[in-house]
């Protein structure tokens, strides 16, 4: 198989996981969570065994400590997924809200360039979303992990579709 065609094969399979998580978005934030807490175990023990082997007494002690956290954190999402959803949604829209402010006061900065009016409606667009997430947080906190996946499966598959219908105009590298 071509290269061209790889990237074409993949945007297509993306853009099609992509509307069947669009299709049971509240299934998908919990595989997120399930996931998220796997890794999570999984990256504090190994930051449990490294801090055995560290040196220096407070390196150690933070690096284990750090690590149990970690796993804690790893094990209550996968013990109570529905309640590690809510909290990785709160996540979300704090991150959005932040972010979203950050981005106007640039913008806010930036209002003398070309720069301005795209600054300051992706922070005006990030605050929006922040706040419907916070006004309808009962319902969107267990799908908004979901839709946000679909939607960047979405996004990635037409990009790599597109992507490989450009490498097929290229000419071949030998």
């Amino acid at each position: 198989m071509k290269d061209w065609m790889k990237f074409v094969v993949l945007g297509v399979l993306s853009i099609a996981f992509g509307v069947f998580v669009l299709g049971a978005p509240v299934v998908a934030s919990l595989a997120v969570t399930s996931l998220t807490g796997i890794l999570l175990l999984v990256i504090g023990g190994l930051q449990v065994v490294g801090g055995v082997s560290g040196e220096g007494f407070f390196n150690k002690a933070f690096a284990i400590l750090l690590g149990l956290v970690m796993v804690f954190l790893g094990w209550s999402f996968l013990a109570n997924p529905l309640e590690g959803t809510i909290s990785l949604a709160l996540m979300v829209m704090l991150l959005l809200a932040v972010s979203g402010v950050v981005r106007l006061i640039l913008a806010w900065r930036m209002r003398q360039t070309s720069y301005f009016l795209p600054m300051l409606i992706s922070g005006a667009a990030s605050v929006f979303l922040a706040g419907y997430i916070w006004a309808n947080f009962a319902t969107a906190s267990v799908s908004i992990l979901g839709i946000m996946l679909g939607v960047e499966l979405l996004f990635n598959g037409f990009g790599l579709f597109v992507l490989g219908l450009f490498m097929r105009k290229l000419p071949a590298v030998k």
